[in-house]
């Protein structure tokens, strides 16, 4: 007499956490989580263990359960978890007040937030393209961005010159 067993949501090379009621603006919380996307489960976590921002420990806890949940309730390798989704969005608000001089008020808002992360497992053969792009060039990160600056001063030079005749 038990209920049917729900369908999954998402496919099997996925996972999910949620966390809800954090104490920060969706606004503030976008940001953290807009730098965490599309990058690698390890490189994430890094990133947010010396991120400088009160929420990011907050969006931590949330990913390394969302990595916990890979690794143990489906039977995902943690070494290739890529945060293939971080979204966040509005909760509740409460609403303070706070005296002001002659008998007035002014509004006082604390928003809270909810945040879920989706990691999935990156495939065998499927490389980052940035990373494909630059070992097709024969080039390493440090390399391709001075590379990129340079193209930059030049197209910058030209431009002067032709200006300057």
């Amino acid at each position: 007499m038990s209920k049917p067993k729900n369908e999954r949501r998402l496919s099997d090379d996925k996972a999910m956490a949620k966390a809800t009621s954090i104490r920060s603006s969706a606004r503030k919380l976008n940001l953290v989580a807009a730098s965490i996307r599309g990058k690698s489960a390890a490189t994430a976590l890094t990133q947010l263990t010396f991120e400088k921002r009160r929420v990011s420990d907050e969006v931590k806890k949330v990913l390394q359960s969302a990595i916990a949940n890979a690794e143990n309730n489906h039977a995902l390798d943690v070494d290739r978890l890529v945060v293939a989704e971080a979204f966040c969005g509005r909760s509740f608000v409460m609403k303070r007040f706070h005296t002001r001089g002659r008998g007035k008020s002014a509004g006082i808002v604390k928003p809270f937030s909810n945040l879920t992360i989706i990691v999935r497992q990156r495939a065998e053969g499927e490389i980052d393209a940035k990373k494909e792009a630059r070992r097709a060039r024969g080039l390493s990160q440090k390399e391709a961005a001075v590379k990129e600056t340079s193209k930059k001063t030049t197209k910058k030079a030209a431009s002067s010159a032709a200006a300057g005749a």
